[in-house]
This record gives structure tokens, sequence and C-alpha cells, in this order.
């Protein structure tokens, strides 16, 4: 199954990173959000994406072409321009990866059309190129497939940025600190789609978080998977810090893979 990854927006809320490249190339431990996200799916056996790219995508197709030769070992033979690759660390990923210029004003749901060549073949995955999750990805599978509509949608709590007052009166009779939100479910991304999807989608200029969500779910067609585990999207730097201070605290959930 294939995976499709949006990575073509500017990321403006994080511009004094994405001046100089795009979102998904902002760095947790030393490595970009999209490598994480890509190792996630991988863990669970999904190898093959289709990123679309826009702002920046450059940067993204170099850092694809490069990855080999700045993650293993090298034999470089001079006289013909040969170049021997060793396997440094044991692990080289065996990813197939399509980087598909998608504009740089096209919106999300023209993005996803724009991919639409590359994700023939029936079911496929979708997610943001900026937010991690230990969303288990075999069981949101599974509850796509038990309900056999057009759409899933993974919905998550996220952890509310202020500490929760419960007050009564002037009275607080109940503070939490920072808690998951008690109500209200978000879009966490983490989809499973089917090509009839691509109906809803027109052209370029439409926001897949819109008109053909908003056509999906009155049409009966969207359903959602309820995680209760850990979600975090990379909007602001205080975002990239907190995941940046959980991974090198070892205390980063969406790490799953070893």
């Amino acid at each position: 199954m294939k995976v499709a990854i949006l990575a073509g927006g500017v990321g403006t809320r994080l511009a004094e990173e994405t001046e100089v490249k795009p979102k998904p190339m902002v760095e947790i431990g030393g490595k970009p959000i999209l490598w994480h996200i890509m190792q996630h799916y991988a863990w669970y056996g999904f190898t093959e994406f289709a990123i679309a790219l826009g702002y920046k995508g450059d940067y993204i197709k170099k850092y694809l072409v490069d990855y080999c030769s700045l993650n293993h070992n090298l034999t470089v033979h001079l006289g013909n321009g040969k170049i021997d690759l060793h396997t440094s660390d044991g692990i080289s990923p065996d990813w197939t990866v399509h980087a598909i210029d998608t504009g740089q004003a096209t919106n999300t749901g023209g993005r996803i059309k724009r991919l639409a060549p590359w994700l023939q073949g029936g079911t496929f995955m979708l997610t943001w190129g900026d937010g991690v999750s230990d969303v288990d990805l075999v069981k949101l599978l599974e509850f796509h497939r038990s309900h056999g509509k057009l759409a899933t949608v993974t919905a998550v709590r996220p952890t509310a940025r202020f500490g929760r007052l419960e007050i009564r009166g002037h009275e607080v009779v109940q503070f939490t600190e920072k808690p998951q939100l008690g109500e209200g479910w978000i879009n966490g991304a983490f989809f499973v789609l089917e090509p009839g999807i691509f109906d809803y989608i027109e052209g370029d200029e439409m926001q897949w978080e819109r008109e053909p969500m908003e056509r999906l779910a009155k049409d009966g067609q969207l359903m959602a998977y309820l995680h209760e585990g850990f979600w975090q999207c990379m909007d602001t730097l205080r975002d990239k810090k907190l995941l940046n201070d959980l991974w090198e605290r070892g205390d980063a959930p969406w790490k799953i893979w070893g």
C-alpha cells in the first residue's frame, strides 16, 4: 500500500526555519520531521511513498538524492566516478520514494489530486509532513476496511497548551496542568482513503479539509478512527522545542521503530 505525504506548504509560523527550508525538513533530533513520519509508516511495512512537493521542493529532492551517500561509508573511484556504498550502522531503509512537484500555490486538495497517477492500485494512506503520532497503522487500516466507506480520518484530542481550571463561582475546584482536551476531537490526519475520493476534488485551488471532507461527511463516506494516544503537529517553534526535548530525553512516544 502506498503512502501520500503532503509536503508543499510554506509554514509561515515557523518562519525562522522555513525561510531556508520547507517545513517537513525542520529537524527533530538531527533528522527532518519527514524522516520521522516515514520511519513510522515503514515500521508497519508501508515503504512506498508519494511526496507532494511545493514550496522549496528542491530541498527535499536533494535530501532524498543525497540520503544514501550522507548516511553510508563511501568508496569513491575518482577515475571513473563510481561510488561504492558501505552501510555504516546496519540500517539501510528499503523505501521507494516518488518526489512529485505539485505546484507552488496548489492547495491541499489539489496536491492530493495531482498525486493520483502515483497512487494507482486501490486503497492508500495520506498524512501531512508536519505531524508525528504513535497511532497503530495496522489497526487504523483494519478499522477502515471494516466499514467500507471511502475515507477514514484519525481523530485526536491533543494536549492543551495551558493548564485547565475547573471553577465553581470563584473557587478553583480542580487544576490539571496541560491536560489532554476532555472534549472535542480534531482532524489528526493519518487518513486511509479509497480512489473514489479523487472525484470529490475539482482542482488545484480546493482545500482538502473544506469542500471534499465536508462533502464526504455529508454523503456518509467519512469515518473517524479515534486515537487516544500521542499526537503532535509542528506548527511553531514552541512545538519544535517540545518535540526535540522529548527526543533528547529518550521519551519520544512516536519512536516505535527499533
